[in-house]
């Protein structure tokens, strides 16, 4: 039988080769008896103690999954508790055993109602609908006594095959025994993708129901990066995925073909990714994303916690850079004991450098303390500040005052503190515009192009619906990246970019022909990266920039890259 060749969405820039293994973890549910013959009282008190169950079981899993993947992964069990104790699901719940459903039922068709109502939504409000099929499936089991199945104890080069896979589900992968997982449904931002990212594994999502065709036992390849699973795959399909499952970690600095050198870094959210990161051949950390380290608890973390983990994020990149971005809440990242204002628009309110210099100064005045602690006691490595969100020179200059007054305070109290690396990302069209004017205050540019695309197209990240006009390649952001890299041309300003649009590639040869000399991303594409900067001209990569900027159009600009 010839290779039958399955298209889906790319997830990650990995191959795998196994043995198909379906998991079916939807319960089927009997009949329900009379509604005479439902005991009320006896069913609500099983709920309530299958409820208190699945919060213990999502304590556990949150802290396992923050040690293996990540907190930011991690992050979203604690979305999975709050829908535990939702009053209008505990009162939907309720109301249907009242009518005469065992506890296993009201359940099912509570969850279900909201499962359909997010379902149709856009965007990142449609990835809720998982969320909830996720807190359903648990308490059904719970309710049913029904074995969960160890996703994690697989026999080793398992492909799984799934009509989706909720956190809970992907977080229990072990990538030493799971070769790749695909799923009919998902996007590339839905959980499952972001946990495959994190753990390194092959994936493709939103393949179809022609998945359903393949049988357990068949032999296929999960080619993450194309995108495509092929079931009976020929000798040359495994051989070519194999290879790419093992493709060498490439160490140390990386140059182009004529000798121009690309830092190619990791973003990370907490210490416990920085150890995967360098595994993967990072160069250093081009975004810590430190609000991690301040969310999901009831109050602020203190100078030495901070200290310590930027610490460790320096040491562990001894001949490397460490790009630390300043406390960035607000927008989508509420941190509840700082009593964010309810706004409107929140990406575009009270978020990054503007509560930073208003009502977080005391928390980035104790943020730099421990930031510039951590630099002066290790004797290795670079450390660079990143302001986040910046839209005026008047906040670079003031936030520079408080770099310095801290620098001042240190050195009075015997630390031998040194001013470092000082830098904003690039992710509002202000600062594009302003980039020249940004120069004399800074070392370096970083492009966030996540917001950049979401502000000059104004297309919410997240939200299909206008997917297309936030693309990378519309010529408007790519023109918008162009004003920031011009304005540092000739200057010792460096410019790198820490966005998705780093990590694609497919991408690689044109952000270099745009000026870009660092390049910061999941750490699961860096070893892709590095091996398309050492297959790059700089002169034909100038060459295709200027092509790409003066398109019309993002298809233009796609046929370009094509």
């Amino acid at each position: 039988m010839s290779e039958r060749r399955l298209a889906g969405i790319d997830v990650t820039p990995l191959a795998g080769v196994g043995t198909v293994v379906w998991y079916r973890p939807d319960a089927d549910l009997p009949e329900p008896p009379a509604p005479e013959d439902v005991d009320g009282e006896a069913e609500f008190a099983a709920f309530e103690a299958a409820r208190d169950e699945a919060e213990a079981e999502l304590d556990e899993e949150r802290e396992r999954t923050a040690e293996r993947v990540g907190e930011d992964e991690a992050a979203v069990f604690d979305a999975h508790a709050q829908f535990l104790t939702d009053p209008q699901i505990a009162d939907g719940v309720a109301e249907r055993i009242d009518g005469g459903l065992p506890a296993t039922h009201a359940v099912r068709e509570t969850f279900d109602e909201f499962v359909e109502q997010f379902a149709g939504m856009e965007g990142k409000m449609a990835e809720r609908a998982d969320d909830l099929r996720d807190v359903r499936d648990r308490l059904l089991r719970i309710l049913t006594d029904g074995e969960r199945v160890d996703l994690s104890a697989l026999p080793e080069g398992s492909v799984v095959f799934a009509e989706r896979l909720t956190p809970s589900d992907t977080a229990q992968l072990d990538p030493e025994r799971v070769a790749g997982f695909a799923t009919v449904t998902g996007g590339r931002t839905s959980h499952a993708a972001i946990f495959a990212r994190s753990l390194a594994i092959p994936a493709v999502v939103g393949v179809g129901e022609a998945l359903n065709d393949v049988a357990d036992g068949e032999t296929v390849v999960v080619d993450g990066d194309a995108g495509e699973v092929v079931v009976d795959p020929d000798e040359d399909t495994v051989a070519a995925a194999s290879e790419d499952a093992t493709a060498p970690v490439r160490e140390g600095a990386v140059e182009t073909v004529d000798g121009t050198e690309i830092e190619v870094a990791a973003n990370v959210g907490t210490p416990a990714e920085l150890g995967p990161a360098a595994e993967r051949g990072a160069d250093g950390v081009g975004l810590f994303r430190t609000e991690f380290l301040f969310l999901d608890r009831d109050d602020a973390p203190d100078e030495d916690e901070q200290y310590a983990a930027y610490r460790e994020a320096i040491e562990t990149f001894p001949d490397g850079r460490v790009v630390v971005r300043t406390l960035d809440v607000g927008g989508d990242k509420p941190v509840p004991y700082l009593d964010l204002p309810a706004e409107e628009n929140p990406f575009l309110g009270e978020r990054g450098i503007r509560r930073s210099l208003g009502p977080d100064a005391d928390l980035f005045e104790t943020q730099l303390r421990a930031l510039l602690r951590a630099d002066a006691d290790t004797d290795v490595g670079s450390l660079a500040v990143m302001l986040p969100l910046v839209a005026t020179v008047e906040e670079i200059e003031a936030a520079e005052t408080v770099l310095e007054g801290v620098v001042d305070d240190l050195r009075d109290e015997g630390v031998d503190a040194e001013r470092p690396e000082f830098g904003v990302m690039i992710e509002t069209p202000a600062a594009a515009f302003m980039a020249d004017a940004f120069v004399p205050h800074v070392d370096f540019f970083s492009i966030g192009t996540n917001d950049l695309a979401q502000y000059v197209m104004a297309a919410e990240r997240g939200n299909d619906a206008v997917a297309d006009l936030g693309d990378f390649r519309q010529p408007a952001v790519l023109r918008a990246i162009d004003a920031a890299a011009r304005a540092a041309e000739g200057t010792d300003v460096w410019v790198g970019m820490c966005g998705e649009m780093a990590g694609d590639p497919e991408l690689t040869e044109l952000l270099v022909g745009l000026g870009l000399t660092e390049l910061s991303m999941s750490a699961v594409t860096v070893p892709a990266v590095k091996a398309r900067v050492a297959e790059i001209d700089t002169e034909a990569a100038t060459a295709l920039a200027e092509r790409a900027l003066a398109a019309a159009s993002k298809d233009e600009v796609t046929d370009l890259l094509t």
